[in-house]
């Protein structure tokens, strides 16, 4: 297994980590280590695309795994700040809409022997919904650290900035799926 791979794994196995962190609620320590975590998952997602094209690693499990991976961590993250109010469940549905229709795309295309890699909108979409979710995660700690309270008002600022991002995260969202599934429309047509 080489290195852009075993780099996706580790994003996996941090997906429960991060987990544990964004359970806590409306605790600042807690709210920071998620950050974090998400950071370092986050870079991990650059990084193993990154080798992969400088050092000609482009891998079948590759295509499959680091989109997995991306959709694991981030919806998970929107998860949370649903539960936190940052995010409204439309927006949730919207993420995973697109999550089963390009999945479901990819999975015809497979069963073609054709592996369909994510596009420069779908590479948008995701830096936008793991700056959206880092946003929250960094914001908040700060706000509920100078407000001296770690109580769940619905007034924090960082909900309301995490709202708006969350509606433009939807809207890249429905977008990137739309023209990915129109772009690969062929796979449909050769399934009737």
């Amino acid at each position: 297994m080489n290195l852009p791979n075993k780099l996706t794994i580790a994003r996996i196995l941090l997906v429960p980590v991060f987990m544990i962190c964004a359970s806590q609620g409306y605790n600042a320590g807690w709210m920071l280590a998620a950050g974090i975590v998400f950071a370092g998952a986050s870079f991990t997602d650059y990084l193993d695309g990154y080798l992969a094209r400088k050092k000609g690693l482009v891998t079948d499990f590759g295509k499959f795994a680091d989109p997995l991976a991306d959709k694991l961590l981030t919806t998970t993250a929107f998860l949370y700040m649903m539960q936190l109010n940052a995010c409204d469940p439309v927006v949730i549905v919207v993420i995973l809409a697109r999550e089963f229709a390009v999945s479901g795309m990819r999975m015809v295309a497979a069963s073609k022997n054709r592996v369909i890699a994510a596009n420069m909108w779908g590479k948008v979409k995701t830096v936008l919904q793991m700056v959206t979710v880092l946003v929250f995660y960094f914001e908040m700690p700060v706000e509920l650290w100078l407000r001296g309270s770690e109580s769940a008002a619905s007034a924090y600022i960082g909900q309301y900035i995490s709202q708006v991002l969350c509606w433009a995260v939807a809207a890249v969202t429905l977008i990137s799926g739309i023209i990915y599934l129109w772009e690969n429309r062929d796979c449909i047509n050769q399934a009737k």
